[in-house]
């Protein structure tokens, strides 16, 4: 029997997303999402796990705009551990965040984060 190669789709939609060079399509997805019409896809952050940073954990899609962390999930195989598995990739989102703006976690003040929203694009056809 041959083997499915279950990750077509999810390279497709990291590609169609998740490059600087299709930011259009990724504000346009936003926007349908978010019921929205921003125009700057320019103002899109991109901050996508890669596998080579968190050996084994990379996630489809994330980006920030508008100081919102959006974590974007393409699944073909139905998954009852999404809500797990987004909620340790925005752990880990936040950990990267924390360490590039170099924000202090440990001090007296309130560190401002982004808002998360998570959320999955499901397209097989498991009905659970």
């Amino acid at each position: 029997m041959p083997t499915i190669n279950r990750e077509h789709k999810d390279r497709l939609f990291s590609f169609l997303f998740g490059s600087e060079s299709n930011k259009e399509w990724t504000l346009s997805l936003y926007n349908a999402v978010n019921n929205t019409s921003y125009t700057d896809p320019q103002a899109i952050l991109f901050t996508t796990i890669e596998d080579a940073v968190y050996m084994g954990m990379k996630n489809d899609l994330s980006f920030i705009l508008f100081h919102v962390m959006n974590i974007y999930e393409q699944q073909s195989t139905y998954n009852p551990n999404m809500p797990v598995r987004q909620l340790m990739y925005a752990g880990k989102l936040y950990d990267k965040y924390i360490q590039q703006n170099k924000l202090n976690i440990y001090g007296k003040r309130i560190v401002r984060l982004p808002i998360p929203k998570l959320v999955v694009f499901y397209n097989g056809t498991d009905q659970e």
